[in-house]
């Protein structure tokens, strides 16, 4: 049972006190009746917002292919972000929708969003595990000895005090490889390669614990169902 302005404000519609307008003048009903006590709790399975049902409100979860540019912070000053891809309404939402984890301005590939904080947690705490594929192309071949010293788990990145964690490195081409990590330290794909010497030209995530984006163009995103990592 939630309360109908807060309902309205939450998702996305207008503000508490826009809803409580909203409400008075008749835009909302339960039970197929209109209620104008903007502080009456209902189910929202049960509201109709102008004859419509609710949208999402039981929360959401998304599954973006984020271009090139876009950064993955609600900070205007940052610059252009992803969540303008998203419609205006979801923009509004509280709980805010934000990305699990993030992919910087200059790294394309699988991005997730969602308004559960549990979520978030869930997939970005190390204890977890949760595998990412990323794509990367580099400036120079790739050493010798690369995939072991990344397998072994004792590669220490400048400014951190324990190893990275294992990873797996695949060899795509000279100057291409993918690699597939646990864990989620800051521009660590980048940093990795720069400690051999290596520099990332371009990087892209392909795949997210099983999820992958198939033909999602860049710049779309779809919706996934909320329990998609449910154990």
């Amino acid at each position: 049972m939630r309360r109908l302005d807060q309902l309205l404000a939450n998702l996305g519609y207008c503000t508490r006190s826009e809803a409580r307008d909203w409400i008075r003048g008749g835009r909302v009903t339960v039970g197929g009746k209109v209620t104008k006590d903007f502080g009456a709790k209902a189910n929202p399975a049960e509201v109709r917002i102008d004859g419509e049902p609710p949208d999402h409100p039981d929360g959401l979860l998304l599954l973006l292919h984020k271009p090139v540019g876009l950064v993955c912070s609600h900070e205007e000053r940052e610059g252009p972000n992803v969540y303008s891809l998203l419609p205006p309404r979801w923009r509004q939402r509280n709980p805010v929708i934000t990305s699990v984890g993030r992919l910087d301005k200059d790294t394309s590939g699988l991005l997730l969003l969602t308004d559960q904080s549990e979520l978030v947690h869930r997939l970005t705490s190390p204890k977890h595990k949760v595998p990412k594929v990323y794509r990367a192309t580099l400036d120079s071949n790739l050493p010798a000895g690369l995939a072991e010293l990344f397998a072994a788990g004792t590669l220490v990145l400048k400014g951190e005090e324990g190893p990275c964690a294992p990873a797996e490195l695949r060899t795509l081409g000279p100057r291409e490889a993918e690699l597939t990590l646990t864990e989620g330290k800051y521009h660590q794909v980048r940093r990795m390669f720069a400690s051999q010497g290596c520099e990332v030209l371009t990087l892209h995530r392909a795949r997210f614990g099983h999820l992958e984006l198939g033909d999602l163009p860049a710049g779309h995103w779809r919706e996934l169902p909320l329990d998609t990592f449910a154990s």
